[in-house]
């Protein structure tokens, strides 16, 4: 007999309901969170037939917390139920939309008794990769925190004191830099910067950090500081001034804390096996390369393949088909962590020859730059899935052969034979050397890419087949268009 258990989480208690295969209460209860409500869990499971060889799964609408932590170490497979989702569910059940704890947890023990296979388990990430995942999104969180504060300074300090922005309007030297935060703690008003010497400016330099070009820097700062500016009130510019300090203090730490944890972030990610896998790619460096492990993670089995780890990252389009109306758009639904690194990373990739000949064919074939460096993006998703899944390093010259041309989605690496050509479904084998795509075969398939073939969704959200020989021909199609 199969028994799913669910659990309706709150923060200081949690109520518990155990089903059969039939739907069927079996036991249900109300624990703390505590050490002692995690023994009754325990107990509860275990009366129920909850062994090491046939564990019980647990539905949460929640992957956080020390509960999901210890069931998750207690080798429990834990399904975390998309909170929208569990809404879903229990309007299915109940019209009336009556609501109660222990109905919830009974909901959500259904859901993996009906529906287990569309809500996957949580990843069996190492301790090690969680580590970074921590590391990672807090010194993510970090980082916009500390752009928040110089966004609030700059527009604080636009009110008063036009030459600290003046003083610090360079990309390299902007309010975050430890020029701008000693000159600023030294001299929060106009008024008192104008009235400053030069060996003064110095000293306030070098209290803020900087050891390099220091007398350099102060002469350049003296004459942009003297120079005559819109004032405040003389009482309003020093209440001004009070604000001021208090933002410096609070942008230093946290300017001290980004650089912390960025440190931090660099050291464990460089323990973890995959390391080298993930520096090998281009345009991966100290912080892209953590991010994209810490929402990865390390289980091979979490992604089916290349596909799947697009979508989660939202970098692959979806389509909205439904009579006459066929759309392709962006995912609203993805992993927005995943999602934000996409960019930086292609940007920094295409300063190589394999991803900048990719990005320029996307040009050339109309993408605007946005969309070219959301294609690249994909392109190199797919090609660090199959470098995690086989454990090999990245190779340019497979990844990126000069004998391949993508129109469409598709992460293939190369036309000819090579470790990283797709494996074809022999059903569509003889389609393929006709230059047709099989009905229900994904235009993203990388099997059309891998042997030449070139898909390309236009606005009519058709697909033309085109040979690579005729991609300098616009329309010169060598097969029929068919739908999507």
């Amino acid at each position: 007999m199969r028994i799913t258990c669910g659990i309706d989480w709150a923060s200081d208690h949690h109520d518990i309901a155990l089903v059969d295969q039939d739907g069927t209460l079996i036991a249900k209860r109300r624990v703390n969170d505590d050490a002692q409500g995690y023994q009754q869990l325990l107990q509860l499971l275990t009366d129920a037939g909850d062994s090491p060889q046939a564990p019980i799964p647990v539905a949460i609408e929640t992957p956080r917390g020390l509960f999901v932590a210890c069931l998750r170490a207690s080798g429990r497979p834990v399904h975390a139920i998309n909170p929208l989702s569990a809404s879903r569910y229990r309007q299915r059940r109940r019209v009336t939309r009556a609501k109660s704890d222990h109905a919830d947890a009974m909901m959500l023990a259904n859901i993996l008794r009906t529906d287990a296979h569309e809500h996957p388990p949580l990843p069996a990430d190492t301790e090690q990769a969680r580590a970074i995942t921590v590391l990672a999104r807090a010194q993510q969180d970090a980082v916009w925190r500390r752009t928040n504060l110089v966004n609030e300074l700059r527009s604080h300090l636009h009110q008063y004191y036009p030459a600290a922005l003046e003083a610090f309007a360079g990309r390299d030297e902007g309010l975050h830099h430890v020029d701008a935060l000693g000159l600023l703690a030294a001299a929060p008003g106009p008024q008192a910067a104008a009235r400053m010497t030069h060996a003064q400016i110095a000293a306030a330099l070098r209290r803020g950090g900087r050891v390099r070009y220091v007398e350099h820097r102060a002469r350049q700062l003296h004459e942009i500081l003297r120079r005559e500016h819109l004032h405040q009130p003389p009482l309003l510019e020093e209440a001004m001034a009070h604000q001021t300090k208090a933002l410096v203090a609070q942008l230093r730490v946290a300017c001290e804390a980004a650089h912390d944890l960025e440190q931090a972030t660099v050291n464990a990610f460089d323990a973890h096996p995959d390391a080298v896998i993930y520096r090998s790619l281009p345009g991966v460096g100290d912080l892209i390369g953590p991010r994209l492990l810490a929402e990865i993670g390390d289980d091979r089995t979490r992604f089916t393949d290349a596909r799947a780890l697009k979508a989660y990252a939202g970098s692959s389009p979806v389509t909205i088909a439904s009579g006459k109306t066929h759309r392709v758009r962006h995912r609203n639904v993805k992993n927005r962590r995943l999602n934000a690194v996409g960019y930086p990373w292609a940007m920094a990739a295409i300063h190589t020859s394999g991803p900048r000949t990719h990005y320029d064919h996307r040009r050339a074939t109309g993408d605007r730059h946005t969309a070219a460096l959301r294609n690249t993006y994909n392109r190199l998703l797919g090609c660090l899935h199959h470098c995690l899944r086989a454990g090999i390093p990245y190779d340019d010259a497979l990844a990126f052969s000069s004998g391949m041309h993508v129109v469409g989605e598709g992460a293939a690496v190369s036309a000819s034979a090579s470790p990283l050509e797709p494996q074809v479904p022999r059903a569509s084998q003889h389609l393929l050397e006709a230059g047709r795509v099989p009905r229900g075969l994904d235009i993203e398939d990388d099997a059309l890419t891998s042997r030449g073939i070139n898909t390309d969704r236009g606005t009519t959200g058709r697909v033309s087949i085109r040979s690579p020989h005729s991609l300098g021909v616009p329309g010169h199609d060598v097969g029929s268009s068919v739908a999507a």
